[in-house]
């Protein structure tokens, strides 16, 4: 595919936003949809949205808006960005990002800011190890209840990241240095092991969450997904174990800076920090 990232123009291609919403997410219904009058209002006044099109066919999106941090400052809200089935490990969810940035840096602002869930390891890696986001805020069952395709049976448990476009860290990733990293094996304490299940699943482990280790290392299945059709008590134990870890560890202090796939692609391995995203080891 040859891709071309650019603003969204016409009523059709909002149109097409809201049609790869239902696709990406697997939405039973349109309540969960964000339509046409929001969508475009919200990116007529200040916010971003951009389409990634193979020729005439939209198979991407990205979408936000202005907000605030905490202490009153601006920053961007990036809400969604999905690609179209098919079209997914491609490196169009990279293209779209590093477009999102520009945009943003261009109307003068250093931060962007979106919740993830940390189980869903394609996410994991293109945010925080491609992209260099870190994190230090967990959110439990952020949305309630939801009921598309991705979501439903679980707590809507999320990361909330911080994407400082305009850092070093971050340029550095934009340059492609993570690419070096991919697939080594992380240094830092182990938080837990992960165990071997039936028919090829892992179980969280035993959990240390009393660790006073500089870098810390926590290990999630590789493809949750697989796992919650397979188990979904499994998938629940995992969502809550991972909640325990990242809870403790984020009021201690510490703060997502990396995450890795295993060599044996069973697991990813998220690094956290106690000096915070400058420790880009």
């Amino acid at each position: 595919m040859s891709i071309e990232i650019r603003s969204i123009e016409t009523i059709a291609e909002y149109h097409a936003v809201e049609g790869l919403q239902r696709r990406v997410w697997a939405m039973p219904d349109d309540l969960e949809v964000v339509p046409l009058h929001m969508l475009l209002p919200i990116h007529k006044q200040g916010g971003v949205l951009l389409g990634a099109f193979d020729g005439d066919q939209m198979v991407g999106f990205v979408f936000g808006f202005l907000g605030t941090t905490a202490g009153g400052a601006a920053k961007h809200c990036s809400h969604m960005m999905g690609v179209a089935p098919g079209c997914q490990g491609g490196g169009i969810g990279y293209k779209l990002k590093l477009a999102q940035r520009a945009r943003v840096l261009e109307q003068g602002l250093d931060l962007i800011t979106w919740t993830y869930d940390p189980l869903q390891s394609r996410n994991a890696y293109l945010n925080i190890h491609k992209l260099g986001a870190v994190c230090g805020t967990y959110i439990p069952d952020y949305y309630g209840p939801m009921n598309d395709g991705l979501n439903a049976g679980l707590p809507s448990d999320r990361f909330q990241v911080d994407w400082w476009i305009r850092s070093e860290r971050v340029e550095r990733r934009a340059a492609g240095e993570s690419r070096k990293r991919s697939g080594h094996t992380m240094a830092g304490a182990k938080v837990n092991i992960i165990q071997d299940r039936p028919q090829g699943l892992v179980a969280p482990g035993e959990l240390m969450l009393d660790s006073q280790a500089e870098t810390l290392v926590v290990d999630v299945p590789a493809e949750y997904g697989v796992l919650k059709a397979a188990d979904p008590a499994l998938a629940l134990e995992w969502r809550l174990a991972t909640r325990n870890v990242f809870e403790t560890y984020f009021a201690a202090g510490y703060v997502v800076v990396d995450c890795v796939r295993s060599e044996e692609r069973l697991a990813i391995s998220y690094q956290l920090s106690a000096s915070g995203y400058q420790a880009d080891r």
